[in-house]
Parts: C-alpha cells; structure tokens; sequence
C-alpha cells in the first residue's frame, strides 16, 4: 500500500505529465494560470519573452531532456545544448525531427521563425540561422517554457523512450 501511495504521489508531483496519446487536450486557462508561475503562463500563453540571464536553465549542464512546462511533451535534449552567449538556454536542433512547430512571427516588424510547442501550442522561442554545427542553428528558447528532466528520472518520468536521444 505504501508503495502504491508513493507511485502515486510521485504520478502527482512529476508535473505536468506527458501525454502521448491523440486525446491529449490543454489544460483551461484557469488551470494555466494555477499550475504555471507568473512568468511561464505569459511566455507560453501570452508570447512573452523573459528576460535575457534569468533561467536557472542556463546553468543546467547534466545529461537529460527539456519538456514542455505545460504538456511534458520532450522538446529538446542536452546532447544538443550549447553555449550560445545569449542568455537564453540554445539548442542546435529539436529532440525529434516534428518535436516542435514553427511559425512565422513579425511581431518585431522583421519576420522571425517562431518556435512552439506541437500539443499545447506553446510559445517556446525563436530558432536563427547563426548557430553552430552540424546544424548551423540556434534554437533560442525562454528557460520558463521549459522543465528539464534528468537522465536518472526520464524513465520514472516517463520518457524512457528518449533516454537514446540524450547518450
């Protein structure tokens, strides 16, 4: 029974866990607003972008991946990070080849390929052609769109099946 109410509890603190299946629905805003932090909620939901140096994020060096803070659907994997100079966690390419959506954003009075999430539809970034190889891309993502998950919880967390893309 124990054991039961641990899996349990940790089903409930591993938040927001991923859906794989095609019956995945959004959360309501409502929800949004009571499971995100101030600054994720406006970045995901609202197209903001936090400000440059101020994802924890940054400083995250230990093998795993990066999901969704909405839907835990995996976004990107440490093998992929780098150092981009910028202040915004940078990828060189999307865990999977469709892992993530883009969009042409002229927010900014110039067009810019928008970065959002496939299931929840969130605003993650941007991706620029300055990055380095192999891809010679720079996935620039706000840090508050993210949750990182550690090599030793992906199976616990559910994503055994990604535990490849990180070794």
């Amino acid at each position: 029974m124990t054991r039961l109410f641990s899996l349990l509890l940790l089903a409930a603190v591993a938040a927001p866990a991923f859906a794989q299946s095609s019956g995945w629905t959004k959360p309501s805003d409502a929800e949004l607003r009571r499971q995100l932090s101030p600054i994720a909620y406006q970045v995901t939901q609202r197209d903001a972008t936090e400000r440059a140096g101020t994802s924890p994020l940054n400083d995250e060096h230990r093998a795993g991946i990066y999901v969704d803070v909405v839907s835990g659907e995996p976004l990107f994997s440490s093998r992929d990070k780098f150092e981009s100079g910028t202040g915004w966690p940078s990828f060189t390419r999307p865990i999977r080849p469709n892992a993530v959506a883009e969009r042409i954003d002229r927010s900014l009075g110039m067009p810019r390929t928008e970065i959002r999430s496939v299931r929840a539809d969130s605003h993650l970034g941007h991706v620029f052609a300055d990055g380095p190889r192999p891809t010679g891309l720079r996935y620039c993502m706000n840090g508050a769109a993210l949750r990182f998950v550690p090599l030793d919880r992906m199976r616990i967390e559910g994503y055994a099946a990604y535990v490849g893309d990180v070794r």
